[in-house]
């Protein structure tokens, strides 16, 4: 699951690496050649990109170097945590909910994928079957009780 998410970071640093060394230096260039720089306008575009492109790579960056410390062997095996396919029973809705906690790249709430990092992730996290969670969204609060647990390690085992 991480090495894919890894390969799609390491391609968009790729062309974001081509695009600050070789695209952006030449369009540069060529807004340089048209004179005046105060009121050239291709100029103030390009540099803007430039700082853009360079704070995204950061961004990537350092979001591979916290995908490497990803063990796998770390992750319980009779916890909620990262990898983990929940049911719910939602009291507030009254309606059965299956989540699968992800990485914030891979999260799609209409598909029932949540970051570990959102409010229903974060107080998933660490709880047992059977157990109760109260999470505060900007919906409001929702009673979780949860039915059923497959952890990462449950679902490579299948």
């Amino acid at each position: 699951m991480t090495d894919l998410i890894k390969k799609k970071l390491e391609e968009e640093i790729k062309q974001l690496e081509y695009e600050l060394t070789t695209e952006l230096p030449a369009e540069i260039k060529k807004a340089v050649a048209l004179g005046d720089l105060s009121e050239n306008a291709e100029y103030h575009m390009a540099k803007q990109r430039q700082v853009f492109v360079n704070a995204r790579l950061g961004q990537l960056k350092k979001r591979m170097g916290e995908l490497s410390l990803v063990n796998l062997a770390n992750i319980p095996h009779d916890k909620i945590g990262f990898g983990s396919t929940i049911t719910v029973f939602d009291t507030t809705k009254n309606e059965e909910i299956v989540y699968k906690l992800v990485t914030s790249e891979e999260s799609d709430v209409s598909k029932g994928l949540i970051s570990t990092t959102s409010p229903i992730g974060r107080a998933l996290v660490g709880k047992k079957e059977g157990d109760t969670v109260t999470v505060i969204t900007p919906n409001g609060k929702r009673e979780l009780e949860i039915l059923k647990l497959l952890t990462i390690h449950d679902v490579a085992a299948e």
